[in-house]
C-alpha cells in the first residue's frame, strides 16, 4: 500500500520557521520524484518544491529562497524547511509522489500519489 504521511505543521508567528516531514512507503523511493504542494482556502493548489529520484531539487523563484527541500533516500523521507514565514504561507501542505525517469522534477504535472496534508498557519 502506497502511503505518504506528512507531519510538522502547526501555528507559527510571522518570521518564524517550521520544518515539515513526509515519510513515504509502498514504492521504490528512488524511482519517484517527490513534490511539496500547498493549498490555501479559496486558492488553487500551488507547487512549492520538488526533488527528483536523484535528489535534484527545484523550487520556484516566487518563494524567494525561503523554503528548502531535502531528501533522505535511506529514510524514505523528504523535508521542507520553511523560513521567514509570512501569513500568506498559511495553507494545507501536501507531499506527493510522481513516478518518473527524468533527471529533473517538475511541479506542473499530475502526481500519482498524495498524502493527507498538514496544516500550516502563520499568525501572530
Amino acid at each position: 500500500e502506497v502511503q505518504l504521511v506528512e507531519s510538522g505543521g502547526g501555528l507559527v508567528q510571522p518570521g518564524g520557521s517550521l520544518t515539515l516531514s513526509c515519510v513515504v512507503s509502498g514504492f521504490t523511493f528512488d524511482d519517484y520524484a517527490i513534490g511539496w504542494f500547498r493549498q490555501a482556502p479559496g486558492k488553487e493548489r500551488e507547487g512549492v518544491s520538488c526533488s527528483s529520484g536523484e535528489g535534484l531539487i527545484y523550487s520556484p523563484d516566487s518563494l524567494e529562497g525561503r523554503f528548502t527541500m531535502s531528501r533522505n533516500n535511506a529514510k524514505n523521507t523528504v523535508y521542507l524547511q520553511m523560513n521567514s514565514l509570512k501569513p500568506e504561507d498559511t495553507a494545507v501542505y501536501y507531499c506527493a509522489a510522481l513516478r518518473t525517469a527524468t533527471r529533473w522534477c517538475v511541479l506542473d504535472v499530475p502526481y500519482n500519489y498524495w498524502g493527507q496534508g498538514t496544516q500550516v498557519t502563520i499568525s501572530s
